[in-house]
Formats: structure tokens, C-alpha cells, sequence
């Protein structure tokens, strides 16, 4: 979604999100967002929910590392583990 949409701010300072965007964003009443401003810019972001962690989490991969009494582990037997201490 990457098309321009105006909106009016009330007098209290209350601006709409359009419709189209919180469908897309899965907005909805509750939903935090945090503001930045960057000169005469302000970012509106969705922040994420204890559920979008969690989600996150699940995609992360498990590998059991066996390391010795000196901190050496067995690069071939944990070559995910080994590939993050190498490459980050």
C-alpha cells in the first residue's frame, strides 16, 4: 500500500486513519501505535502485540549446542549455532 491518502484533524487534534489502512495494518480499537516526528514528518507506527512476539519466536529455529568445560562446541554437530557465532 503505497498510495497517499489526506484526512482533516478535528479540534481536538483527532485525525481518522482511513479505513483501507487499518484493514491493512489490522488496526483496531486498542491497538498501540507510536509517533515520531522528523522534521515537519510524523511516522505512525503500529507497535507489535505480545501475540506478534510470540508468532516471531515460533519462527526462530532451536538447536541444541553441546559446549565443554573450556567453551568449545562441535561446529559440525551445531553448524546453525556455528554459523551465527561466525557471521552474526
Amino acid at each position: 500500500m503505497d498510495n497517499a491518502m489526506t484526512g482533516k484533524m478535528s479540534q481536538k487534534g483527532q485525525v481518522v486513519i482511513p479505513a483501507t489502512i487499518r484493514k491493512a495494518l489490522g488496526l483496531t480499537r486498542g491497538t498501540e501505535l507510536s509517533f515520531e516526528v522528523k522534521g515537519d514528518e510524523i511516522m505512525i507506527k503500529k507497535l507489535p502485540t505480545a501475540l506478534d512476539w510470540a508468532n516471531l519466536v515460533k519462527q526462530i529455529s532451536i538447536e541444541d549446542v553441546e559446549i565443554d568445560e573450556h567453551g568449545n562446541y562441535d561446529p559440525k554437530k551445531s553448524p546453525k549455532f556455528h554459523d551465527w557465532m561466525v557471521n552474526g
